[in-house]
């Protein structure tokens, strides 16, 4: 069966989900992030990989923070960056999902960041380009529904990376609203093929998928529990925009089970990070004092998902 994310040489061609990347693809886009960190400290913030590149940001569904760094990312690449807010332009007048790629192809886009609420309208983009025979053109996805943020997982990735080396003795803890996140689905796919030997997933019943526990995870409804002898804790925000109905009764009471604070942190290892993809809401699952404490590398997150965003387009692009 065809990958969709890979071409016939198996090269990386689109990247769509972090389940199904082989490992060596992935320790590819993180060595690769590793080569352009000091493009930020220059005086000249620029290499000239994807010049004459048009990079299309695609944007469904809002989003300051990852269209930001998209941007900056493929601005050190030297690409011309189109942002087009699409949900207020084209399919508001009743365009179709298929019909606008079209239109953005015929400008000569050469890569397309994509953010929709829809599950899978990455992929849909990456198949209809192939059978139009676009396989030249490039999708990254920026998130998709509740499915996949696959590049926040990469510099996820990257982070426990830089500050931990190794995955295989990882005790890692990936605490909150698991349900409604594509952040913990990519970490935990990516968590489970670079061979942490323990991924926890913990959060209330509610909060919880299912058959989380196929994707390899060991389930904690107790915070403490969760985060006990932890190399890493990944805290997760409440999605409350994609809740149907009320999972918990107030943000206080949940941050009186699952909020991260210093007491509960002194139960994991004394060298333990705290991470979180943002934003970040204080007091509801993290205490102030958590995330601006020693152990938080919150924002080195955000710095080293430029490198690691530099690194997937410029793979893509050939380079």
């Amino acid at each position: 069966m065809r990958n969709p994310q890979l071409n016939a040489h198996g090269e990386l061609n689109h990247l769509l989900s972090i389940d199904g990347l082989p490992r060596d693809v992935i320790t590819h886009i993180l060595d690769t992030a590793s080569s352009f960190l000091e493009v930020s400290d220059r005086d000249v913030k620029k290499v000239p990989l994807l010049r004459g590149k048009s990079v299309f940001n695609v944007f469904f569904e809002n989003s300051t923070r990852t269209r930001t760094t998209f941007e900056i990312a493929a601005k050190r690449l030297s690409a011309d960056v189109i942002n087009l807010d699409v949900a207020r332009s084209s399919t508001a007048k009743g365009e179709t999902l298929l019909d606008t790629v079209d239109n953005l192809v015929a400008m000569h886009a050469d890569m397309f960041v994509v953010r929709h609420a829809a599950s899978g309208a990455p992929y849909l983009i990456a198949e209809h380009l192939h059978r139009t025979g676009r396989d030249d053109v490039h999708v990254v996805n920026a998130g998709d529904g509740r499915h996949a943020h696959p590049t926040q997982g990469l510099l996820d990735m990257y982070t426990i990376r830089h500050y931990k080396q190794d995955f295989a003795n990882l005790t890692v803890a990936i605490v909150g609203d698991i349900l409604h996140s594509r952040v913990a689905r990519s970490d935990i796919h990516a968590l489970t093929t670079l061979g942490a030997a323990e991924v926890r997933a913990v959060g209330p019943q509610t909060l919880l998928p299912t058959d989380v526990e196929r994707m390899g995870v060991r389930v904690c409804h107790d915070l403490r529990e969760g985060v006990r002898d932890c190399d890493v804790i990944i805290m997760l925000r409440l999605q409350n925009e994609r809740m149907n109905g009320a999972l918990l009764p107030s943000a206080r009471e949940y941050f009186n089970c699952y909020g991260l604070t210093p007491e509960v942190l002194a139960l994991a290892r004394p060298d333990a990070i705290v991470m979180h993809p943002g934003p970040m809401n204080r007091g509801v699952e993290i205490d102030s004092d958590v995330a601006d404490g020693p152990q938080a590398v919150i924002l080195s997150q955000v710095s080293f998902g430029i490198a690691v965003r530099m690194a997937v387009m410029s793979i893509l692009a050939g380079n």
